[in-house]
């Protein structure tokens, strides 16, 4: 097999020239990104850079004006989150999407629940339990996520062990891409090192990560990888091992020449 050939077949995500406007705001104005299978991509830039934009399209939650995107080599386009997850996107956002009165069992399989295998009790749509609880239990002790019980209710949980549990249910659901939305920004210095290991398992299994941050040192810890935003473009990705914390800033603010042409017209908005 050519290296173009393996290289090719390595690209889970491929994302060209996204374009979005809502009227003669401009949130994107040429976005790309190609993501690789088992990679953790940083995905960097300052307020209004159009980040969040570029987040919802990938996650099907907004549809581009203009721009293409594959997954897995195959021709894609999202008009509702639905259609992402079936793709194999899991985002995960900073809210976490959990339900505090539920169970960690519970918020795993919440809209997607296992019916019994019991024909008569399938048909009445009575739920596996006992099924749904040993994969839980199994997921989670194989990424090392510490959670007592999966029977406990999530209002009991840390913010490192809900994080977990969300990034957990991504993997449960066998999905090979998952977008992190700053996984860390409410946590502290131990839960967000325990956040961070669990990103490097997900690795490890092959799962490709998206992942949002302000945090340079941590993202330079974990990721392979830098997709600097700026204006509604994406202006370079680096390699980790080729940059600092500090260039990253610099690509960012400006103070590093970008890769691409940035928009000269100051009176573009970005969002």
């Amino acid at each position: 097999m050519h290296d173009s050939t393996a290289a090719a077949q390595d690209i889970v995500l491929q994302a060209r020239n996204i374009e979005r406007r809502y009227g003669a705001v401009v949130a994107l104005s040429a976005a790309s990104m190609e993501l690789r299978r088992g990679e953790v991509m940083g995905l960097v830039g300052d307020n209004g850079a159009g980040k969040s934009t570029f987040l919802k399209i990938l996650s099907g939650a907004v549809t581009p004006d203009a721009g293409s995107m594959e997954v897995s080599g195959r021709p894609v386009s999202f008009r509702r989150p639905s259609d992402a997850l079936e793709a194999g996107i899991e985002t995960v956002y900073q809210d976490l999407a959990l339900v505090d009165t539920m169970s960690a069992v519970q918020n795993v399989y919440l809209g997607r629940e296992e019916l019994s295998s019991n024909r008569l009790l399938r048909a009445l749509n009575v739920v596996n339990d006992k099924g749904m609880r040993t994969r839980s239990r199994e997921v989670l002790k194989d990424l090392g996520v510490g959670i007592q019980s999966v029977n406990v209710s999530v209002r009991g949980m840390s913010g490192g062990q809900r994080q977990c549990l969300a990034i957990a249910r991504a993997l449960i659901w066998g999905r090979q891409i998952v977008i992190l939305d700053e996984p860390t920004a409410a946590l502290g210095v131990r839960e967000s090192a325990q956040v961070l290991e669990l990103i490097g398992r997900l690795r490890d299994r092959g799962v490709s990560v998206i992942l949002v941050s302000h945090n340079m040192q941590q993202l330079v810890q974990v990721a392979d990888r830098v997709t600097v935003m700026r204006l509604g473009r994406t202006i370079a990705t680096r390699d980790v091992a080729d940059i600092t914390p500090e260039k990253i800033v610099g690509l960012i603010t400006g103070a590093i020449p970008a890769d691409v042409p940035t928009p000269e017209d100051t009176s573009t908005v970005v969002v």
